[in-house]
């Protein structure tokens, strides 16, 4: 047995019993109610606000993905990266502390609830619980997906796919059902520390290798002089693609559900703009590793092509690193997995108990009831998940490489309404679907791709969203002229 696949095993089994650990601790919390169950009872404050809303939002995809983006574009994707990430920022203290103190005022817990109370419409809280649903399963179901495949490939195939993606999800449910949001925050915790610390360890083991910073970029320079262009590899980032992801960002990352919902379990405004400050330094700090390393792959893989570039992270640490911290690292890209999966099964539960089964099934049921409810809720999810992950269909791939774009069509209407902003129900309605549908057709070539003008297919979703919105509101105003 290889000193990668013991240290990897070793590494495992502590940071599970530690996730177990941690959800124990958090039962004693627990007041059966809603609040308490789902929102922790709306005490979350600065230090570990700021690690949930880190670890739900960085999956594996900081690990894999950010390191396989920066072998094929180069250092480009970089500052589209944290610069997205530092303007989507600026919702925590903005929109997060306006949607804080309309959630704990009007005891608000999920994001249907929200729009419910500002916009009161049936059709337009089912609406908004469809789409955030309809791009979250598919994007939650991923999770497992990856997590078993990582595991495998961590332990050479000792935990097959099946057994790695059913262990994760197991534990998972364990610490969720039994402690809820708070159990999910703690854990983010030690998630996003172990994220913070393996990935640095990472970079300083492979520039090491590679003869340090300077020396391997030098040497790239020479090779490869477009991995440090404007545009990256092939030219990948126009002018154009490069302004739609810097908006993809700001507006689909607070649209999520599970972020929405740290919004409302925030302690105070305070504890959200300091997140506000911490997170695009942490994220400009950080991201800068895996695509460094990423352009680093070429130096000693240089024929990776499509998909297989996103190995090359652990291909690199195989490469450049001790036995002992290939392994470790890659439990670092578990926890975050597991982070983002956890935050998903308990916000769809909260929406599936409160904005279904209470507001339609039982509208008497009791907070104790609720909180019963939600628990099954996050133990269907998971199986439903995991069943996905085991066979996952093509339309369900399909949906979670749109999910970004789906719900960032919320945010006009969304949004607006926070800011006090009165759409018709008519209106609000037609700006989502209408949306959602230009969306939809690009996706399925019934609309022609020159309709986009060389942006994602978000923004011409945007501006149709965007133009009903503003008709809706000139119609409004020559109504009461």
């Amino acid at each position: 047995m290889s000193i990668t696949l013991i240290s990897a095993l070793i590494a495992l089994v502590v940071y599970l019993l530690a996730l177990l650990w941690l959800g124990a601790q958090s039962l004693g919390g627990q007041t059966g109610s809603a609040d308490s169950y789902f929102l922790a009872d709306r005490r979350l404050r600065a230090g570990v606000l700021f690690f949930t809303l880190i670890a739900t939002n960085f999956s594996a995809f900081f690990f894999l993905g950010f390191a396989g983006a920066g072998y094929r574009i180069g250092i480009a994707y970089y500052p589209m990266m944290a610069l997205g990430t530092g303007l989507a920022a600026l919702s925590f203290g903005s929109l997060g502390c306006r949607v804080r103190s309309l959630s704990a005022k009007h005891g608000l817990i999920t994001p249907s609830e929200l729009i419910g109370h500002l916009l009161p419409a049936e059709g337009l809280r089912l609406l908004v619980l469809s789409v955030m649903v309809l791009f979250t399963l598919p994007y939650l179901a991923l999770q497992p997906l990856g997590a078993g495949y990582l595991l495998e490939s961590l332990t050479g195939g000792a935990v097959p796919f099946g057994v790695g993606a059913a262990l994760l999800t197991v534990v998972i449910v364990i610490y969720v059902v039994g402690g809820g949001m708070r159990a999910v925050a703690r854990t983010d915790v030690l998630q996003g520390v172990l994220m913070f610390l393996l990935m640095l360890m990472a970079f300083v083991a492979v520039a090491k290798g590679v003869g340090g910073i300077e020396k391997a970029n030098l040497t790239l320079l020479q090779q490869l002089p477009d991995l440090f262009s404007g545009a990256g590899l092939g030219g990948f980032f126009t002018p154009r693609v490069m302004a739609s992801y810097l908006l993809l960002w700001p507006l689909c990352l607070p649209m999520f559900p599970q972020m929405l919902m740290r919004f409302f379990a925030a302690g105070d405004d305070r504890s959200l703009k300091q997140s506000m400050v911490l997170y695009p330094v942490v994220a400009g700090v950080l991201f800068i590793c895996p695509v460094l390393i990423g352009m680093w792959g070429h130096l000693a893989f240089p024929d990776l092509v499509g998909r297989a570039s996103d190995q090359v992270m652990p291909l690199m640490l195989g490469r450049y690193s001790p036995e002992w911290l290939t392994g470790i690292v890659m439990v670092g890209a578990l926890a975050a997995f597991m982070s983002t999966l956890d935050s998903q099964l308990l916000a769809l539960s909260s929406m599936l108990t409160r904005d279904l089964y209470k507001r339609y099934w039982r509208p008497q049921a009791s907070l104790a009831e609720q909180v019963r409810v939600g628990r099954l809720a996050v133990i269907a999810l998971a199986v439903a998940g995991l069943v996905i992950a085991l066979r996952p269909p093509e339309a369900i791939l399909s949906l979670a490489t749109h999910a970004f774009s789906g719900l960032a069509v919320l945010f006009p209407m969304l949004v607006g309404a926070v800011y006090g902003l009165r759409w018709t129900v008519a209106g609000a309605m037609v700006s989502v679907l209408g949306g959602e549908a230009v969306l939809l057709g690009l996706a399925l070539g019934g609309i022609p791709e020159s309709f986009q003008m060389g942006y994602l297919p978000l923004i011409p979703a945007l501006v149709v969203a965007c133009i009903v919105l503003g008709v809706d509101q000139l119609v409004a105003q020559w109504r009461r002229a």
